[in-house]
């Protein structure tokens, strides 16, 4: 098994990111994740919308302000949790995503949608900003494009969504599954002790300046090539064969 599909299975709630439904996503995602086979995590979803947030029933006055903030910081755990797995995690997106649902496709390292995806922060339509989604969105879209989804509340089709960044690739919908399994596959024909170290250090270096970038990538190139795999890919390019991958 080279690769897990995650599937938001809850249609009759447009997959809303209720409690529930964030625990079993974060139970999903660390689930056997070390194993050697396990290479790529893909998440899609069933239905016409790809996932519209948070179920806005469970942040009615109703409950009290402590349950409020575990949703949210759930919610912030499992988005940053995408970025720290060792292995890439790609979202393949057939349909609306909005709010905390449009914050988990920006948070996947690579993003496949369908020609009718569209993406929305609308939070600010019914009073409340989408602070949260706004850390993932500003971090993927320029400032000015992520600024008006936020204050607008109003979608990007999906080659908006392409042209700015938040998303790799569109396709028409019936091609999607197959552009993601291509780029499943290729993924799976590297090392993933490789893949490992290259995720972790991208995601360390994008936050730091210039210089300490290229200290810490310095280092790590310098670890990379004393990686079993980092020496068996070279000598297999010099050898014009295909390099034997040590799992």
């Amino acid at each position: 098994g080279f690769y897990r599909n995650i599937v938001l299975n809850n249609p009759q709630k447009r997959n809303a990111l209720s409690l529930a439904m964030l625990q079993s996503l974060r139970e999903d995602l660390l689930h056997d994740v070390k194993s050697k086979e396990l290479r790529v995590i893909i998440i899609s979803a069933e239905g016409p919308v790809f996932c519209s947030g948070h179920d806005l029933k469970e942040l009615s006055s109703e409950d009290d302000v402590k349950y409020h903030s575990q949703v949210f910081e759930i919610c912030a755990e499992v988005m940053t949790l995408i970025q720290k797995l060792p292995v890439p995690v790609i979202a393949q997106v057939n349909g609306l995503a909005t709010a905390a649902g449009c914050q988990l496709v920006a948070s996947c390292d690579i993003a496949v949608a369908s020609e009718k995806s569209q993406f929305a922060t609308p939070g600010v339509n019914i009073g409340l900003f989408c602070s949260t989604p706004a850390v993932a969105l500003g971090r993927s879209l320029p400032r000015k494009v992520a600024l008006e989804m936020l204050f607008t509340g109003e979608p990007l089709s999906a080659q908006e969504a392409l042209m700015h960044g938040l998303i790799s690739k569109v396709v028409p919908e019936d091609k999607l599954e197959e552009e993601t399994m291509k780029i499943s596959h290729k993924i799976c024909e590297s090392s993933k002790s490789v893949l490992a170290l290259g995720k972790a250090t991208f995601y360390r270096q994008m936050s730091q300046d210039l210089d300490t970038a290229y200290k810490t990538t310095t280092q790590v190139m310098a670890d990379n090539l004393n990686l079993r795999d980092g020496q068996e890919g070279i000598e297999a390019f010099i050898q014009k064969r295909k390099p034997v991958w040590s799992h």
